[in-house]
């Protein structure tokens, strides 16, 4: 089921309205005697005593400040629709009733509070009631709220060579979350072609396993940003949010938590895909995985010529990391 996002428009503010239904809100919350004036403007659920969701009989609105709060929220979530909102509540109140009860929105002011709201214990609640006056900020937290998680078509591209370089400056991406077989991000020596570069899950006899960890590449190599930019590896510093990707497309954002730069030998790793060559440099060690199709990763001295690893490629060139349309070519 997707994640609601309702509008308080209290009191009424048409450019507050308008900017909501432009950008795709679920309902406006509005004031009794409203519901016609956003009749005119277009059709969407309204939530009021007189709306299409009826405050007392649908939605009710609730503050937590003590335990017997959450036993009462919990009682009415039966029923109808719980609204959390104002008071002293925190975290572990919402994911002690989101534990039991999926009935839940909250009242949010910006996009921190309902990218939050959408992640506690990894489900979220069911929806978020945005109450913020300016229409400019309703239209930037609406649109970044209900923007689905990119699905990548990844291609199977073929090694052409491996070649050892000499010493270099890699950076390791620490983020805030593990990561599992299949997964991990898209990297390379042109933004036109990313390769899924592993995550240190894979057991192994020399170090242990860092699997919050991907040994991404040199500093001037690109990664894919869960805003749907590119940085340069040498720009990640913690508090970013990159994007993890699965071996099947799927990908989630993750925290960078670190970026560790350290001189490291490297190796060229060259791949064909429709008729294109494509590279990546990666640090020269086992431990340093592609990803193949099936999901399987594969060590970096076990690539042949002939391996088959994962490529995201794009049309587009970038400049300052946004796409562009424009015909640029990097060796």
């Amino acid at each position: 089921m997707s994640k609601k996002v309702w509008v308080k428009v209290i009191p009424w503010k048409v450019e507050v309205a308008q900017a909501a239904m432009e950008s795709g809100a679920d309902a406006l919350w509005v004031e009794t005697g409203t519901h016609s004036e956003v009749r005119k403007m277009g059709l969407i659920p309204t939530v009021a005593e007189d709306g299409d969701i009826m405050l007392g009989r649908d939605v009710v609105e609730k503050e937590v400040r003590e335990r017997k709060d959450e036993e009462e929220i919990f009682t009415l979530s039966l029923s109808k629709k719980v609204v959390v909102r104002g008071g002293d509540w925190t975290i572990i109140p919402l994911e002690n009733l989101l534990s039991r009860t999926g009935n839940l929105f909250v009242e949010i002011t910006d996009l921190k509070g309902g990218q939050t709201a959408f992640s506690i214990l990894e489900k979220g609640v069911a929806g978020v009631v945005l109450n913020n006056p300016d229409p400019s900020a309703v239209r930037q937290i609406i649109r970044e709220l209900k923007r689905e998680r990119e699905k990548f078509e990844l291609l199977p591209a073929r090694i052409k060579r491996i070649e050892p370089l000499g010493l270099g400056d890699r950076v390791c991406v620490d983020t805030c979350s593990s990561m599992v077989l299949g997964e991990g991000m898209l990297v390379g020596n042109s933004s036109q072609a990313l390769f899924l570069v592993h995550s240190e899950c894979v057991e192994n006899p020399f170090v242990n396993t860092r699997p919050f960890r991907v040994n991404a590449g040199p500093v001037h190599a690109y990664i894919r940003m869960a805003s749907g930019k590119t940085k340069y590896l040498s720009e990640v510093q913690a508090g970013d949010q990159v994007l993890v990707v699965n071996f099947e497309g799927q990908s989630y954002p993750a925290i960078v938590g670190r970026a560790k730069v350290e001189r490291r030998p490297l190796a060229l790793v060259e791949a064909e895909e429709g008729g294109q060559n494509f590279s990546i440099i990666l640090q020269n060690a086992e431990t340093i995985r592609l990803t193949q199709p099936d999901g399987k990763a594969i060590s970096l001295v076990d690539l042949k010529e002939g391996s088959a690893v994962l490529i995201y490629r794009e049309e587009s060139a970038r400049h300052f990391g946004v796409r562009i349309d424009e015909t640029i070519s990097e060796r």
